[in-house]
Protein backbone atom coordinates (compact mmCIF):
# COMPACT_ATOMS: atom_id res chain seq x y z
CA UNK A 1 0.00 0.00 0.00
CA UNK A 2 1.65 3.50 -1.13
CA UNK A 3 0.63 5.56 2.12
CA UNK A 4 2.32 8.68 0.68
CA UNK A 5 -0.71 8.28 -2.21
CA UNK A 6 -2.84 7.65 0.06
CA UNK A 7 -2.33 10.26 2.47
CA UNK A 8 -2.10 13.26 -0.06
CA UNK A 9 -5.52 11.91 -1.73
CA UNK A 10 -7.10 12.29 1.30
CA UNK A 11 -6.39 15.83 1.98
CA UNK A 12 -7.37 16.38 -1.56
CA UNK A 13 -10.32 14.68 -1.15
CA UNK A 14 -11.16 16.76 1.45
CA UNK A 15 -10.26 19.81 0.21
CA UNK A 16 -12.59 19.48 -2.60
CA UNK A 17 -15.64 18.87 -0.14
CA UNK A 18 -14.77 21.43 1.36
CA UNK A 19 -14.37 24.09 -1.39
CA UNK A 20 -17.91 23.19 -2.61
CA UNK A 21 -19.45 22.61 0.99
CA UNK A 22 -18.16 25.45 2.41
CA UNK A 23 -18.02 27.87 -0.51
CA UNK A 24 -20.89 30.42 1.11
CA UNK A 25 -19.47 30.23 4.46
CA UNK A 26 -15.42 31.20 2.83
CA UNK A 27 -16.94 34.03 0.88
CA UNK A 28 -18.89 35.21 3.65
CA UNK A 29 -16.01 35.15 5.55
CA UNK A 30 -13.91 37.00 2.65
CA UNK A 31 -16.36 39.45 2.49
CA UNK A 32 -16.18 39.80 6.40
CA UNK A 33 -12.51 40.69 5.98
CA UNK A 34 -13.08 43.43 3.36
CA UNK A 35 -15.77 45.48 5.31
CA UNK A 36 -14.14 45.54 8.61
CA UNK A 37 -10.36 46.53 6.87
CA UNK A 38 -12.07 48.78 4.42
CA UNK A 39 -14.13 50.38 7.63
CA UNK A 40 -10.27 50.82 9.38
CA UNK A 41 -11.07 47.69 11.66
CA UNK A 42 -8.42 45.31 12.95
CA UNK A 43 -8.53 41.07 12.03
CA UNK A 44 -7.48 39.01 14.58
CA UNK A 45 -6.61 34.92 14.75
CA UNK A 46 -6.71 32.72 17.73
CA UNK A 47 -6.57 29.57 18.71
CA UNK A 48 -5.17 26.94 21.18
CA UNK A 49 -2.03 24.37 20.71
CA UNK A 50 -1.86 22.82 17.73
CA UNK A 51 -5.15 25.22 16.42
CA UNK A 52 -3.31 28.11 17.18
CA UNK A 53 -0.64 26.99 14.35
CA UNK A 54 -2.93 28.55 11.55
CA UNK A 55 -3.14 31.94 13.72
CA UNK A 56 0.63 32.22 13.13
CA UNK A 57 0.63 31.01 9.85
CA UNK A 58 -1.64 34.08 9.09
CA UNK A 59 0.36 36.75 10.00
CA UNK A 60 3.66 38.51 8.76
CA UNK A 61 2.94 36.03 5.64
CA UNK A 62 4.46 36.05 2.17
CA UNK A 63 0.91 36.42 0.47
CA UNK A 64 -0.90 37.39 3.52
CA UNK A 65 -2.43 40.23 4.74
CA UNK A 66 -0.85 42.44 6.58
CA UNK A 67 -3.66 43.42 8.86
CA UNK A 68 -3.92 40.17 10.10
CA UNK A 69 -2.71 39.62 13.96
CA UNK A 70 -2.26 36.47 16.22
CA UNK A 71 -3.66 36.49 19.83
CA UNK A 72 -0.96 34.91 21.82
CA UNK A 73 -1.44 33.72 25.71
CA UNK A 74 1.03 31.92 28.00
CA UNK A 75 0.68 28.16 27.87
CA UNK A 76 -1.58 27.57 24.75
CA UNK A 77 0.93 27.97 21.65
CA UNK A 78 3.43 25.13 22.41
CA UNK A 79 5.64 26.52 23.90
CA UNK A 80 5.74 25.27 27.20
CA UNK A 81 7.12 21.59 28.59
CA UNK A 82 5.71 19.01 29.36
CA UNK A 83 3.99 19.81 25.75
CA UNK A 84 0.46 18.25 28.03
CA UNK A 85 0.45 21.27 29.82
CA UNK A 86 -1.50 23.43 26.87
CA UNK A 87 -4.24 20.41 27.14
CA UNK A 88 -4.89 21.30 30.81
CA UNK A 89 -4.75 25.21 29.87
CA UNK A 90 -7.13 25.36 27.59
CA UNK A 91 -9.89 23.76 29.76
CA UNK A 92 -9.14 26.97 32.21
CA UNK A 93 -12.53 29.07 32.93
CA UNK A 94 -12.46 32.42 32.47
CA UNK A 95 -9.13 32.52 30.93
CA UNK A 96 -9.75 32.85 27.11
CA UNK A 97 -12.11 36.36 28.74
CA UNK A 98 -8.55 37.19 30.06
CA UNK A 99 -6.70 36.83 26.63
CA UNK A 100 -9.78 39.04 24.54
CA UNK A 101 -9.46 41.50 27.73
CA UNK A 102 -5.77 42.28 27.43
CA UNK A 103 -5.71 42.13 23.35
CA UNK A 104 -6.68 45.31 21.26
CA UNK A 105 -9.65 43.71 20.08
CA UNK A 106 -12.85 46.08 19.72
CA UNK A 107 -16.17 46.02 18.82
CA UNK A 108 -16.50 46.22 15.12
CA UNK A 109 -13.20 43.73 14.91
CA UNK A 110 -12.91 40.25 13.31
CA UNK A 111 -11.55 37.11 14.91
CA UNK A 112 -10.92 33.80 13.34
CA UNK A 113 -10.92 31.28 15.77
CA UNK A 114 -9.26 27.84 14.82
CA UNK A 115 -10.14 24.57 16.86
CA UNK A 116 -11.59 20.97 15.50
CA UNK A 117 -13.11 19.93 18.56
CA UNK A 118 -14.34 23.55 19.61
CA UNK A 119 -15.33 22.02 23.32
CA UNK A 120 -12.52 23.45 25.66
CA UNK A 121 -13.67 26.31 27.62
CA UNK A 122 -10.54 28.75 26.61
CA UNK A 123 -11.40 28.32 22.89
CA UNK A 124 -15.25 28.94 23.97
CA UNK A 125 -14.43 32.05 26.07
CA UNK A 126 -12.82 33.95 23.41
CA UNK A 127 -15.37 33.80 21.39
CA UNK A 128 -18.16 34.54 23.53
CA UNK A 129 -16.29 37.53 25.06
CA UNK A 130 -14.87 38.83 21.47
CA UNK A 131 -19.01 38.69 20.51
CA UNK A 132 -20.01 40.52 23.81
CA UNK A 133 -17.16 43.15 23.06
CA UNK A 134 -19.37 43.49 19.79
CA UNK A 135 -16.51 41.69 17.46
CA UNK A 136 -17.78 39.29 14.56
CA UNK A 137 -16.55 35.38 14.93
CA UNK A 138 -15.07 33.66 12.30
CA UNK A 139 -15.00 30.17 13.96
CA UNK A 140 -12.92 27.13 11.53
CA UNK A 141 -13.81 23.49 13.16
CA UNK A 142 -14.57 20.31 12.15
CA UNK A 143 -18.57 19.74 12.35
CA UNK A 144 -18.28 16.16 12.56
CA UNK A 145 -16.25 16.05 15.46
CA UNK A 146 -17.64 19.29 17.41
CA UNK A 147 -21.52 17.55 16.81
CA UNK A 148 -20.37 14.30 18.45
CA UNK A 149 -18.23 15.52 21.99
CA UNK A 150 -19.83 17.32 24.50
CA UNK A 151 -18.53 20.67 25.49
CA UNK A 152 -16.33 21.33 28.68
CA UNK A 153 -17.81 25.19 28.94
CA UNK A 154 -19.92 25.50 32.02
CA UNK A 155 -22.78 27.17 29.24
CA UNK A 156 -22.94 23.79 27.48
CA UNK A 157 -21.41 25.52 24.24
CA UNK A 158 -18.88 24.60 21.61
CA UNK A 159 -17.01 27.14 19.44
CA UNK A 160 -19.36 27.09 16.65
CA UNK A 161 -22.56 28.26 18.54
CA UNK A 162 -20.70 31.17 19.24
CA UNK A 163 -19.69 32.24 16.22
CA UNK A 164 -21.18 34.70 13.43
CA UNK A 165 -19.30 32.56 10.53
CA UNK A 166 -19.02 29.05 10.97
CA UNK A 167 -16.56 27.12 8.47
CA UNK A 168 -16.21 23.21 8.84
CA UNK A 169 -13.35 21.86 7.70
CA UNK A 170 -14.64 18.91 6.37
CA UNK A 171 -11.98 16.35 8.00
CA UNK A 172 -12.81 12.86 9.81
CA UNK A 173 -13.94 12.39 13.21
CA UNK A 174 -11.02 13.50 15.92
CA UNK A 175 -8.71 14.65 12.51
CA UNK A 176 -6.43 11.35 12.38
CA UNK A 177 -7.07 10.07 9.27
CA UNK A 178 -5.99 6.90 7.47
CA UNK A 179 -6.08 3.51 9.09
CA UNK A 180 -3.22 1.40 8.59
CA UNK A 181 -2.50 -2.20 9.39
CA UNK A 182 -1.38 -3.04 12.72
CA UNK A 183 -1.99 0.36 14.44
CA UNK A 184 -5.09 0.53 16.22
CA UNK A 185 -5.59 4.21 15.74
CA UNK A 186 -5.61 5.92 12.33
CA UNK A 187 -2.62 8.18 11.50
CA UNK A 188 -2.47 11.92 10.10
CA UNK A 189 -4.12 14.60 10.78
CA UNK A 190 -5.86 16.91 8.63
CA UNK A 191 -6.65 19.60 10.27
CA UNK A 192 -3.75 21.98 9.52
CA UNK A 193 -3.23 21.43 5.78
CA UNK A 194 -7.16 21.64 4.78
CA UNK A 195 -7.09 24.27 7.17
CA UNK A 196 -4.58 26.71 6.34
CA UNK A 197 -5.79 26.12 2.76
CA UNK A 198 -9.27 27.16 3.11
CA UNK A 199 -7.66 30.52 5.25
CA UNK A 200 -6.19 31.09 2.55
CA UNK A 201 -8.71 30.82 0.11
CA UNK A 202 -10.68 33.63 2.42
CA UNK A 203 -7.59 35.75 2.46
CA UNK A 204 -7.06 36.00 -1.42
CA UNK A 205 -11.05 36.34 -1.71
CA UNK A 206 -11.18 39.14 0.07
CA UNK A 207 -7.79 40.83 -1.70
CA UNK A 208 -9.53 40.21 -4.47
CA UNK A 209 -12.92 41.94 -2.89
CA UNK A 210 -10.78 45.13 -1.45
CA UNK A 211 -8.91 45.66 -5.04
CA UNK A 212 -12.55 45.55 -6.78
CA UNK A 213 -13.23 48.86 -4.63
CA UNK A 214 -9.94 50.41 -5.97
CA UNK A 215 -8.14 50.11 -2.91
CA UNK A 216 -4.51 48.01 -2.75
CA UNK A 217 -4.92 45.67 -0.45
CA UNK A 218 -2.79 45.14 2.45
CA UNK A 219 -1.27 42.13 0.57
CA UNK A 220 3.02 40.93 1.66
CA UNK A 221 5.10 40.51 -0.57
CA UNK A 222 8.21 37.82 0.14
CA UNK A 223 11.45 39.53 1.84
CA UNK A 224 13.62 37.64 -0.08
CA UNK A 225 12.66 39.06 -3.72
CA UNK A 226 14.33 42.10 -4.49
CA UNK A 227 11.71 45.31 -3.52
CA UNK A 228 10.05 42.81 -0.59
CA UNK A 229 11.60 44.66 2.24
CA UNK A 230 10.22 48.05 0.80
CA UNK A 231 7.10 47.36 -0.18
CA UNK A 232 6.18 45.93 2.88
CA UNK A 233 7.64 48.43 5.05
CA UNK A 234 5.17 50.32 3.15
CA UNK A 235 2.36 47.76 4.35
CA UNK A 236 3.51 47.89 7.79
CA UNK A 237 3.21 51.71 7.49
CA UNK A 238 0.13 52.23 5.75
CA UNK A 239 -1.71 49.79 8.50
CA UNK A 240 0.46 50.71 11.73
CA UNK A 241 -2.82 51.51 13.13
CA UNK A 242 -4.12 47.73 12.97
CA UNK A 243 -1.20 45.59 13.31
CA UNK A 244 -0.34 44.66 16.47
CA UNK A 245 2.44 42.49 16.26
CA UNK A 246 5.27 44.91 15.15
CA UNK A 247 6.18 45.53 19.15
CA UNK A 248 4.55 48.79 19.95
Amino acid sequence: MDYISEYIDHVTSILQNAKVAQHDALLRGAELLRDVTLAGGNIFAFGCSHAGLLALELYYRTGGMANINPIRAPGLNLDVDPATFTSQIERLEKYGGYIIDASPLKAGDVIIVHSVSGRNTVTVDVAMRAREKGAKVIALTNMTTTTQVSSRHPSGKSLYQCADIVIDNCGDFGDSSIPVPGIPEKVGPTSTAVGAALLYAVVVQASALIAQTGVIPPVFVSANVEGGDAHNAAMLKTYKEHIFYMGH
